[in-house]
């Protein structure tokens, strides 16, 4: 089986290509599998399965290691405008290869028992290999990219707001409870369950200018957290309307390629499945 052949495999599938298909079903089964044991292990019972689990885990580990070592060795395919050292350098170092990497870690460091177990809980990233078919895990992604600078602005804004909010309710509550508004960090605490309306409870006003200020804080925490969440709201339509688009058009590329290709009859040739661009 030639490399390009294994790169077709690797990659998201597409129903036609019965292997490609095989493939993404194991390895989603396998994340499935890993985050199933990674929360049943919490529990007490796993005791008596404590070996079905460590070759179960070993297995599913070898497999994720294996899958690693595929996507640098065809990284090239996938950027194909770099040169392969530099094409394998980019996806080792791109947040795909690096939980690819960290799924695999945690179950070698753990194994040396002791304090090295704590770096089991590592593991929880393996969920994180589903991004290899998540088309909404990667519109998301090229939100956040997208909107950066607005959200990191208006993160500014809401630590400038806690900021401020802590300074004066440590001035009005000091006095009145000094347990419990000790110095401006309490009072930030306080501003961090407020303005983010966590509403934790551990520290309250009780003076009648700390409840004032207090409920105008609210108002205010309120209207901080609706910032962000109207950035992502539009960044997000936008992406998908860019997706839409984008799909359409590879649609018809794929489709006049395939034509080409018919009416030339040059089998020698094959073509994308999604993009319909030539691969050799």
């Amino acid at each position: 089986m030639d490399r390009r052949r294994i790169y077709t495999i690797i990659q998201v599938g597409n129903l036609s290509d019965t292997p490609s298909r095989a493939y993404d079903i194991i390895l989603i089964l396998a994340v499935a599998v890993n985050i199933f044991i990674a929360i049943f292990d919490t529990f007490p019972q796993s005791e008596a399965y404590a070996s079905l689990i460590w070759w179960i885990e070993c297995l599913t580990v070898i497999f994720f290691a294996i899958d690693y070592v595929l996507r640098i060795w065809t990284a090239d395919l996938l950027y194909d405008e770099m040169t392969p050292a530099k094409a394998r350098i980019r996806f080792v170092f791109s947040w795909a290869g690096l939980v690819d990497l960290l799924s695999c870690v945690p179950f070698l460091v753990a194994s040396g028992g002791g304090a090295l177990r704590m770096f089991r809980i590592i593991r929880i990233l393996r969920v994180f290999r589903i991004h290899h078919y998540a088309d909404p895990l990667r519109v998301i992604g090229d939100v956040l990219r997208k909107k950066k600078g607005q959200l990191l602005s208006s993160i500014f804004i809401v630590f400038i707001l806690m900021i401020a909010s802590s300074l004066m309710m440590y001035n009005l509550e000091h006095e009145a409870q000094p347990e419990a508004f000790q110095n401006a960090f309490s009072g930030f605490w306080w501003a961090a369950n407020t303005l983010l309306t966590v509403g934790y409870g551990d520290i309250v006003p009780i003076t009648l200018a700390g409840k004032i200020c207090g409920t105008m804080l609210t108002f205010l925490g309120v209207g901080m957290v609706a910032i962000p969440t109207g950035i992502l709201s539009a960044g997000f339509m936008e992406q998908v309307s860019i997706v839409r688009e984008k799909a359409v058009v590879e649609g018809v590329i794929r489709d006049t390629a395939f034509a080409e290709q018919e009416q030339d009859g040059r089998e020698e040739y094959s073509y994308c499945p999604y993009c319909g661009k030539r691969l050799h």
